[in-house]
């Protein structure tokens, strides 16, 4: 079985839409898949392309009529009949992960910075640390465990620092 999914709204685009569907696809280990943001009747547009048999494409489907990432603003979600290819899932997954990373490794890199910067100044930990925790929020589900560590790495931070 095979699917368009066409997701629009006014704020569909960077809420972390692609990786969410990414990630739902693997936990369903649909055969094929794919995403990209794109435009419709001046809305922004998700598109998901996917492939399996019908029982795992038919939950998926309904999985995303239910659950969506918190920042997203979804105005209708729609589904038709697809014939043409779709790309393995495994392969779309390893393509999304070097641009998730591309996006997440400059913000990473920076608050390493600003951390080192404040080891020295304790003062500022608080506001880095409302700012790591606001992140918590865009991060995506596919940098779950890489969020983890930086969690662990900060309560290492604060307790080397005294602050529990």
């Amino acid at each position: 079985m095979k699917l368009k999914i066409t997701i629009t709204g006014l704020k569909v685009h960077d809420v972390g839409y692609r990786p969410y569907l990414t990630e739902l696809a693997m936990r369903l280990a649909l055969k094929g898949f794919e995403v990209y943001n794109d435009e419709k009747d001046g809305q922004q547009a998700v598109i998901a392309l996917v492939e399996g048999d019908e029982q795992r494409v038919t939950k998926f489907y309904s999985l995303i009529i239910a659950e969506r990432p918190q920042l997203a603003n979804v105005a209708n979600i729609k589904s038709e009949d697809y014939t043409s290819d779709i790309m393995p899932l495994w392969q779309y997954a390893s393509i999304n992960t070097s641009s998730q990373m591309n996006k997440a490794i400059p913000v990473l890199l920076e608050m390493r910075d600003d951390l080192k910067s404040a080891k020295g100044n304790t003062e500022a930990i608080p506001q880095i640390l409302e700012e790591i925790k606001g992140l918590s929020d865009e991060l995506q589900p596919g940098f779950a465990m890489q969020f983890r560590q930086m969690q662990a790495d900060v309560r290492a931070i604060k307790e080397r620092l005294g602050m529990s």
